[in-house]
């Protein structure tokens, strides 16, 4: 019901008392009061056409539908006669009709002028398009997360030792996310996203979390445990990126009485604790669920559910409950396209797929779009080769839906998670800086500049560092503009992004509020990529202001030593000697190294040069 709870404050007072649409009119007493119970029975022409108008804005601004209440209406007795009933029940399906908008009714009951009825109005779509509803599922290990999901997608209850559970983990891809479908309306799949409850693995519950966009979070709570473990930390997540969250309670089968009252009584205390702020309702009928349903979105109103896989209790509301949830994010589809990557395959015969998130705007067949930042912020041109919802080819995906697209000619190993795809009309910069501002949720010690950890946003999962702080020192419980930097890759971020700081457990949460700086964008190919590597060599060791020559290579200052070592070596060593009869050779030969015998040169007075040397005798010494 997404975007319904707004409308019914500000728009229809109708909703508050159950009523009409229309405005009061004073000044004409014989016509029915548009604010009240009789507004659907046989309204003119002006009157039909002003309620499709209004109840078409009513379900665009919910997000697909919306609930209508038949037989209340402002200072009216609730209840409407038979004949009167049977005529709005009529009207509404001519509007509904007239839509294009599917008409279930939830439930009927007797008020004191008659009856009185709601009905779910929900928008049709295309034969293969479908409605979806994504839920994470939180909680401590062993609070029965995985068979609650076997139960509720394959139908078949528990048979106490782990039968249901052992369904999810047939196939690979039903381990990471499951769906279920209502035949009573086709076109609403709800996909559970079955997190971590185990404290090692918490940064894959935050990646769930952050990465896939649920629209709301189960709280899966064991009756006989009660409140232990990853419990609060995963309500205190969810609450940090303001996803509402309902209860579920399970193995009330096995749980003792005093057990069940102790653990309820826990709970409850911390729901109304200031720091969570809500109104915990225990749902035990299906007027509670339609109550909690319609409600739901205000993020006050907390149903909680108490549920056995054994003996399934309880079960039937719970299924009721999921199937009035709505699409809570709303999506502009007008915006230029872009899709977040939470993951990549490499599939035999059809080569790289990434799934994800489309955030806004339309993706189609054959679209040319931009993905990245690879290591050095550069965005390369992709083609989308096909594209599968829930394993459905289909043609195009719009904001808000999840999806898996094939590529063409991309390698795996070159896409990472939290990258994006994005059109070209975008311009689209990479950053390797931000600042947020920051929450500390628990810290036992104090955080300062250039400490590290893990930040989450979006997708966007690294390590980044402190750069600089508004506060010397911060502890739990304060508040503070920080920068921080990506220790290894830039990132696609956009401003208002909710982001999580942690290490080990979360240690702050906030909001992305200034990118800095950016880095340029534009793709290359790889020549393109080689001139810039050469000019970045070049201009290595650019000239100083007085314009001398650039520092020579050690290299060079090898080859350069070497020369001068030389030039002095020919100068010292080797000296021109006076030869007789005028002659003057060049040079004279070096001396060799001395060996074991001394060698005496000699020259005869008057021989010509080139004479032989006198050999040494066995009496020469030295």
């Amino acid at each position: 019901m997404a975007g319904m709870m707004e409308f019914n404050e500000l728009d229809s007072p109708m909703i508050e008392n159950g009523g009409g649409l229309f405005g009061p009119d004073d000044d004409d007493e014989d016509v029915v009061s548009p604010m009240g119970k009789m507004v659907l029975v046989s309204p003119s022409s002006e009157e039909f056409e002003f309620l499709v108008e209004t109840i078409k804005t009513r379900v665009l601004d919910a997000q697909g539908e919306t609930i209508y209440e038949i037989g209340t209406g402002e200072g009216e007795k609730a209840g409407l006669k038979p004949d009167d009933y049977q005529a709005s029940v009529a009207t509404l399906h001519s509007i509904s009709s007239s839509l294009g908008l599917e008409c279930v009714l939830l439930r009927e009951r007797t008020a004191q002028e008659g009856t009185v009825a709601e009905y779910l109005l929900r928008q049709k779509l295309e034969p293969h398009d479908f409605m979806e509803v994504r839920v994470a599922v939180v909680g401590n290990v062993d609070a029965g997360k995985s068979t609650l999901l076997g139960v509720l997608t394959h139908g078949e209850l528990d048979n106490g030792r782990g039968f249901a559970r052992q369904k999810l983990f047939r196939h690979k891809h039903e381990i990471e996310s499951v769906c279920i479908g209502f035949p009573q309306v086709k076109n609403e799949v709800v996909t559970f996203i079955d997190l971590a409850g185990h404290e090692r693995y918490l940064k894959t519950t935050v990646f769930g979390m952050t990465g896939h966009a649920p629209d709301f979070a189960m709280l899966m709570i064991g009756a006989n445990a009660g409140v232990i473990g990853m419990t609060k930390e995963h309500l205190g997540l969810a609450l940090a990126l303001n996803v509402p969250v309902f209860v579920v309670v399970t193995k009330v089968d096995m749980c003792p009485p005093n057990v069940m009252a102790e653990t309820l009584k826990l709970l409850t205390r911390i729901l109304k604790s200031p720091g969570c702020r809500k109104i915990p309702v225990i749902v035990q009928n299906k007027d509670d669920v339609i109550c909690s349903a319609t409600n739901f979105t205000s993020e006050r109103m907390c149903p909680v559910f108490q549920v056995s896989n054994v003996t399934g209790e309880n079960l039937d509301l719970l299924k009721m409950f999921l199937n009035l949830l709505s699409t809570r994010v709303k999506c502009d589809i007008s915006k230029p396209a872009e899709f977040q990557i939470d993951d990549t395959f490499s599939v035999p015969g059809v080569g790289t797929v990434v799934s994800g998130t489309l955030l806004q705007g339309f993706i189609r067949l054959n679209d040319t779009l931009l993905l990245g930042p690879d290591a050095l912020g550069q965005f390369q041109s992709i083609v989308i080769k096909s594209i599968h919802r829930k394993r459905m080819p289909v043609k195009e995906v719009r904001g808000g839906q999840t999806a898996s697209f094939a590529l063409k000619k991309i390698k795996r190993s070159t896409i990472r998670k939290g990258m994006v795809m994005v059109s070209p009309r975008l311009e689209p910069k990479a950053c390797w800086e931000f600042e947020g501002e920051i929450l500390v949720l628990h810290h036992p010690t104090t955080i300062s500049v250039r400490y590290q950890a893990m930040v989450h946003v979006g997708s966007v999962r690294q390590t980044a560092t402190i750069l600089q702080m508004t506060e010397p020192h911060l502890r739990t419980g304060d508040k503070a503009m920080v920068r921080f930097r990506f220790i290894k890759n830039p990132e696609y971020l956009k401003m208002g992004m909710r982001l999580v700081f942690r290490e080990g457990r979360t240690k702050a949460v906030g909001t992305i509020t200034n990118l800095f700086p950016h880095v340029s964008a534009v793709a290359q190919n790889t020549r393109q990529q080689r001139a810039t590597k050469k000019a970045q060599q070049e201009t290595k060791h650019p000239l100083n202001p007085q314009n001398e020559p650039q520092k020579p290579s050690k290299r060079n200052r090898r080859s350069q030593k070497s020369a001068s070592d030389y030039d002095a070596y020919k100068e010292n060593v080797l000296q021109p000697v006076s030869m007789p009869n005028g002659t003057t050779p060049s040079t004279v030969a070096p001396p060799q190294p001395p060996t074991s015998l001394n060698i005496s040169h000699s020259f005869s007075a008057g021989a010509p040069p080139g004479s032989s040397i006198t050999p040494p005798t066995s009496s020469s010494k030295s």
